[in-house]
């Protein structure tokens, strides 16, 4: 038993004392906390059971969004330095498809299959494209209409472009409209209630400075499209982000484009916003310094323009440094302000009337895309071929009597004009079609079709790789080819039901023919080459015999100007040009620009002392349009030497009107004062 006063029981067994003052703490320690778990359990309580669903609504009716930060691409600049292509900040008003009925996207998804799939059709079978369906509901109707009266625009315009956008990004919102006035934009803003699902936010747009076009070449930006989300090209680009679509925009978008950043968007269920922060800031993109120079591109524009005011009606021109392919100056036209693509177009038939065949396709770029037959700018490659296969030597002579018989056919120079006895010299300077003729006839026979081979070697017959899209490879018959369009023909006879004659799409089934090499031999049949691949020819004949890869990127810059990376020039190709052969042609040609030549007229006051010329003029039958004039002319200057080659579509003979596009380039470039006015030579 338990004696008064026994204090075992307050102490562990076999332990010492415990004080009453330390039970005492325990026991306060104790019931503190069991009264902090009383609370956390009240609360858990209180959040999960008495207010659990008021919780659950208010989560689910707030949601964050995280959008693309675009960032600002980089400039393009000349090779000085000059802005080409830069930005501004414009006001974009964007509508959120979610806040449109569930059919408004269904019914621009069904619109765009068709029009992919009226797209695929030959142009010639297309028909009237797909029309934009209406919007979906009534009340869709109304609220295109009001923000219709805001933007100062239809509401079918507001229609097409959500259906269009819709059609390529089911889910971004739809840029209605961009470079908003501060106005509009501030109108807006307050009224958003009346005005469900619209936005108005900023982004970087493309200006052009300075009045340098070049607007084929420099390109433009645009939104992803859902096949180039992911694609190698675009790689880490959100849909919705904007990208080079086309020209120098594409080709070094890479460079460019910069690093997108992110904001974060808190909106409730009904799309209004909560709440937003950036979560990640954007890079801004490089420059690119280009080898334009700015001040020989607004010289050629403006020559080629006036020529095309006066007798043409399109037309190209190209002017690179032999020695390395940088290209000085490169343009099309028609052409049209850059700044008009910056924008959306209103619909589909203001784009068509801006941009489409009526107006002459200016967004076509003819220096790099457009295959023509070239004329007599081609003689000088029928020369080499026919100075190597042993056909002529310099001297040897051929009657020109004005013209040429074959067979059943006769060749005849322009006007009949007979020129006499001529060899290779006084043939070029005064573009002796027969002379040429003669070469065509002789060379056929010959094992390896040397003149095709020859223009090969110079680049013709496949795409000259610039660093830009869209360049057509052009044609340069032969046997072969001529064998290919044949089987062509005849495949989609087959397919078809229909018959050449009368109809006939790829050829007319004859076998090649004597016929066909004369006609190439003064680039005229079925020869094809564009601006730039006549231009690289013809550096090759200035350098001798180096085959450059022409290109407008020189370097990448960061925004304060510091060089990154320097883009090397691409290796040329070296082709065997005889010196003695080379010398003949350049003989010729420089004789074609003085005395009786045939651009003599076009040059009478150019300085031959300072800047020895060479050139030669061609005129291109193009039947039933009028002839095509062309002019090829380079200097060797050991400081700047430079190739141009122009053309104008039905602009007539080469001296008319292209080669004075090209002497008004080359004045700019040596600072002559040369007149360059039309040249009254009438021969091909």
């Amino acid at each position: 038993m338990m004696e008064a006063g026994d204090s075992s029981l307050l102490r562990p067994s076999g332990g010492p004392p415990v004080a009453p003052q330390m039970a005492r703490r325990v026991a306060i320690l104790g019931a503190i906390a069991l009264a902090l778990f009383a609370v956390i359990f009240l609360r858990l309580w209180f959040l999960q059971v008495l207010t659990g669903d008021q919780s659950r609504r208010e989560a689910l009716d707030n949601r964050v969004r995280s959008l693309p930060l675009a960032a600002p691409r980089g400039s393009i600049l000349d090779r000085n330095g000059t802005p080409i292509v830069e930005n501004r900040v414009a006001t974009v008003l964007t509508l959120d498809p979610k806040q449109l009925p569930a059919k408004t996207r269904a019914d621009a998804n069904a619109w765009g299959q068709e029009m992919t799939a009226w797209l695929k059709e030959p142009r010639r079978t297309r028909g009237t494209a797909p029309p934009v369906p209406p919007p979906a509901t009534p009340q869709v109707a109304q609220r295109y209409r009001r923000l219709a009266g805001v933007l100062g625009i239809s509401a079918a315009a507001v229609n097409e472009r959500v259906v269009r956008q819709l059609a390529q990004l089911p889910y971004a919102n739809v840029a209605v409209k961009v470079d908003v006035p501060s106005s509009v934009r501030n109108y807006l803003l307050e009224r958003q209630g009346e005005f469900p699902g619209v936005s108005v936010d900023q982004a970087y747009i493309r200006r052009y400075p300075g009045g340098v076009g070049a607007a084929q070449v420099v390109g433009a930006v645009g939104e992803i499209s859902p096949d180039q989300v992911g694609s190698d090209e675009f790689r880490g680009v959100l849909s919705g982000g904007t990208v080079g679509q086309e020209g120098m925009e594409r080709s070094y978008d890479r460079y460019l484009r910069g690093t997108d950043g992110t904001r974060s968007v808190t909106v409730d269920a009904n799309g209004r916003l909560k709440g937003q922060r950036v979560s990640r800031e954007p890079r801004p993109g490089n420059s690119l310094r280009t080898t334009i120079d700015a001040g020989l591109q607004k010289q050629g524009e403006a020559a080629l323009a006036s020529a095309i005011s006066g007798a043409g009606t399109a037309g190209a021109f190209v002017a690179l440094d032999p020695r390395d392919g940088k290209i000085l100056a490169i343009g099309s036209a028609p052409t049209f302000d850059p700044a008009e693509r910056a924008r959306p177009i209103a619909t589909q038939a203001e784009y068509e009337r801006r941009f489409g065949e009526a107006a002459g396709a200016p967004l076509f770029n003819r220096a790099i895309g457009g295959s023509y037959p070239t004329g007599s700018i081609f003689k000088p490659i029928t020369a080499l071929a026919a100075l190597e296969a042993g056909l002529i030597t310099p001297d040897t002579p051929i009657n020109d009597p004005g013209f040429l018989k074959v067979g059943e056919q006769t060749f005849t120079n322009a006007g009949r004009q007979a020129n006499g006895t001529v060899s290779l010299r006084r043939a070029l300077q005064v573009s002796s079609d027969v002379f040429f003729y003669s070469l065509g006839r002789d060379a056929n026979p010959l094992e390896g079709q040397v003149i095709q081979t020859w223009a090969r070697r110079l680049g013709l017959d496949r795409p000259t790789g610039i660093d830009l899209p869209g360049e057509a490879p052009g044609t340069i018959p032969d046997r072969a080819w001529r064998a290919t369009q044949n089987r062509r023909e005849i495949a989609w006879e087959k397919r078809t039901g229909k018959r050449c004659p009368p109809d006939c799409l790829y050829s007319d089934k004859r076998p090649w023919s004597v016929g066909d090499n004369i006609q190439l031999s003064v680039g005229q049949g079925d020869v094809q080459a564009s601006p730039l691949q006549m231009a690289v020819a013809y550096s090759a004949l200035a350098n001798g015999g180096a085959v450059v890869k022409p290109h407008l990127g020189a370097a990448v810059e960061s925004v304060t100007g510091r060089q990154i990376e320097a883009i090397k020039a691409p290796p040329s190709r070296k082709v065997k040009i005889d010196p003695t052969a080379r010398q003949a042609i350049l003989d010729g040609l420089h004789l074609s620009t003085v005395e009786d030549g045939t651009s003599a007229d076009v040059f009478r006051d150019w300085d031959q002392d300072r800047f020895k010329l060479y050139g030669k003029t061609g005129t291109a039958e193009r039947p039933p349009r009028p002839d095509q004039s062309w002019y090829a002319a380079f200097v060797n200057d050991p400081a700047r030497p430079i190739v141009i080659v122009a053309t104008v579509e039905d602009g007539g003979f080469g001296a008319e009107s292209a080669a004075p596009v090209a002497c008004s380039m080359l004045s700019r470039w040596y600072r002559q004062s040369a007149s360059c006015s039309p040249g009254g030579s009438r021969t091909r």
